[in-house]
């Protein structure tokens, strides 16, 4: 697995498909993430990111941000920030 990782899910909220995840480093809308766990293996570009139900632009480390997710997500999913080349 190449990328860098940025953070676990904590929550899975099926039915708004939103994941809370707790950050271990920066990421912004635009960026292209991996999901990667037990049963989950996807990408995607980040659309939308919330804190506190306030829509925000990008998020530091240590910080717990909900994001709108395309698949099934589940907690202690690793999360990681894909390169441009990747």
């Amino acid at each position: 697995m190449s990328g860098i990782r940025i953070g676990q899910v904590t929550h899975f909220y099926d039915k708004i498909k939103v994941a809370v995840i707790i950050t271990t480093a920066t990421i912004q809308v635009g960026d292209m993430v991996h999901f990667l766990g037990h049963s989950t293996d996807f990408k995607q570009e980040v659309t939308s990111l919330q804190i506190e139900h306030q829509g925000v632009n990008e998020v530091g480390s240590g910080q717990e941000v909900a994001m709108k997710v395309s698949q099934t997500v589940r907690p202690k999913d690793t999360v990681y920030k894909l390169t441009k080349e990747e």
